[in-house]
This record gives structure tokens, C-alpha cells and sequence, in this order.
């Protein structure tokens, strides 16, 4: 596995797929807004686990906003090729989920990561509120990272290194 993969033991697998034909672009590979598409419904899938589809968003009158995105391009993906996302809680607190996607080939080799903040809302009031308590239970299952099994892409800042800077 690639630094950016995790091990099946520290990730929970939610999303499989492929890449679809109307997500090629002209360069004949899997067009960036469609690697933020593919997160988007690795996002769906979690809520799903975590009691948060369309009936448990009803019958706990709450969901979940993505509030940031970090979406790092690894390796290019190409029409039909098989899709796995998988997910790690790098934080978390009373309404805020600090997530760690990965977009992998099936041969384990990263195609992308998608590190993401995400917030409980009360759909009541539109307001942040504290998971609700089946989803919290859930919330409690999903894997951890230690701080020393960080991973090398999470926590990353853009910028254009200059003259001076450790990283030019």
C-alpha cells in the first residue's frame, strides 16, 4: 500500500465503484471534479452507516454539513477502473467529525485523499447541535488514528514555497 493507504485493520472501507464514463475528460482520465464527486459519496455512504440515510436524518432531525475539504490528486484514474474509498476519524468532538478519506485502485495503490471537516446540524433549527446519541454510538466504532499511524497527506497546507522557506 501506498503512504497515503491505510491498512484494512486502521480504515473502514465505504464506497466501491468505478469510474463512470461521463467522468473522463479530455485528458482521457477521471476529470477532478469527479474525484470530489466520488468523496461526496463516500460521505453518503458513512452517514448511512452512521444511522444518518434518509430515514435516520428523519428520525433524528439531524445530518451532517461538510464544512472544508482537502482533496490531494495522487495518481490518475481511468474509465471503468474499480473505485475504493475507505475512511479513518483523525479528531472528533460533540458535533464535529475531522475525517480522513483515501481513493484507492484495487491493487491498493492511492489515487487520491480527501481530508474533511465535517458538522452535526440539527435540521430542526439549522443550528450545530451534538450527535445524537445512536449516532454518537456509531460515531464510537468507526476507526481512530493514533497520533504516531498519522497519516503523511493529512493536516497539509497549499502554498508556493519561497526563497528561505525549509520546504523550496
Amino acid at each position: 500500500m501506498s503512504e497515503a493507504a491505510m491498512s484494512e485493520t486502521s480504515a473502514l472501507r465505504v464506497l466501491e465503484t468505478r469510474v463512470a464514463p461521463e467522468w473522463v475528460d479530455y485528458n482521457g482520465h477521471m476529470n477532478d471534479a469527479a474525484y470530489a464527486r466520488v468523496f461526496s459519496l463516500a460521505v453518503e455512504a458513512l452517514m448511512e452507516r452512521l444511522d444518518l440515510g434518509e430515514a435516520g436524518r428523519r428520525r433524528h432531525a439531524y445530518t451532517l454539513y461538510t464544512l472544508e475539504t482537502h482533496l490531494c490528486y495522487r495518481r490518475e484514474a481511468h474509465r471503468d477502473q474499480p473505485l475504493v474509498v475507505s475512511v479513518r476519524v483523525l479528531d472528533r468532538d460533540a458535533k464535529r467529525l475531522h475525517l480522513f478519506f483515501t481513493l484507492d485502485d484495487v491493487d491498493g495503490q492511492c489515487l487520491a485523499t480527501s481530508e474533511q471537516m465535517l458538522m452535526g446540524m440539527a435540521t430542526d433549527s439549522g443550528r450545530p447541535g451534538p450527535f445524537p446519541r445512536d449516532v454518537e454510538a456509531c460515531i464510537a466504532g468507526l476507526p481512530g488514528c493514533d497520533p504516531a499511524d498519522w497519516p503523511t497527506l493529512a493536516g497539509r497546507r497549499i502554498g508556493i514555497p519561497r526563497r528561505g522557506d525549509a520546504a523550496s
